[in-house]
């Protein structure tokens, strides 16, 4: 009958070990960040809010499953238990299965997030040339955002800005004015093309980096996956 194969069983030992490792990396950052005084201060700061929080706790539970999981996968492989080593394979169908669920929900709601994003957009054009707290708040940010991406206005270019354009203008002033991206509004060269567009780009390209991030876990918990199956029939045909 045939042997367990050292270089399946090391290779599935060395690929959990480095799982485990990350699980505890992961872990340990998280928990730190949670509960010390310098990671409260963090989370406490302007610019972050309960979400952040929120994020700190899912990282917290995602290290922790990948500390478990790194663990059955190793005693599994070194001990040749093929009760572990089925609980990992189980363990990480589970987690792809969740994650290709995830993903086929993603995609459909794609086109629903860009319509609403839209909306809202839209509904926030009134701030620009509002004059109490909130449009304030609101302003400044557009205001960074403006100078990072050269753009002007929120949907409809500069005149979104009404009466408050001039005291804002600075932020989305061109350089070069004889650059064809630029128009002459309220004698300012500024940029013509509104923020609207960039917000949408920025939305694409965090949903892409997301969904790229998602096949790369795919790809190594599949590598995972035939690893422990492999060594579980080579430990069930000794």
């Amino acid at each position: 009958m045939a042997g367990v194969s050292g270089c399946v069983k090391y290779s599935m030992f060395i690929f959990n070990f480095l799982f485990w490792l990350c699980g505890i990396a992961i872990l340990a950052v998280a928990i730190w960040i949670r509960v010390s005084k310098d990671g409260q201060e963090i989370l406490s700061s302007e610019g972050f809010s309960t979400n952040a929080y929120i994020a700190v706790d899912i990282l917290i539970a995602v290290g922790a499953t990948i500390m478990i999981l790194g663990f059955l996968g190793c005693c599994g492989a070194i001990k040749e238990s093929r009760c572990m080593l089925l609980l990992f394979f189980i363990a990480l169908s589970l987690i792809l299965l969740l994650q290709v669920a995830a993903g086929i929900l993603g995609a459909a709601l794609i086109s629903e997030s860009e319509n609403f994003l839209n909306e809202t957009l839209y509904q926030n054009v009134e701030l620009l040339s509002g004059t109490d707290s909130t449009a304030k708040a609101f302003q400044k940010a557009l205001t960074e955002f403006q100078k990072q991406f050269k753009c002007c206005g929120l949907v409809n270019g500069p005149s979104d800005w009404g009466d408050n354009f001039q005291s804002q203008s600075e932020s989305c002033e061109c350089s070069d004015t004889s650059d064809s991206s630029c128009i002459l509004y309220e004698g300012n060269y500024v940029y013509k093309e509104p923020c609207i567009s960039f917000i949408i780009k920025l939305l694409k390209t965090h949903i892409l980096i997301i969904i790229g991030i998602a096949f790369g876990l795919a790809f190594i918990e599949i590598f995972g996956m035939i690893f422990s199956m492999v060594l579980f029939c080579q430990i069930g045909s000794k």
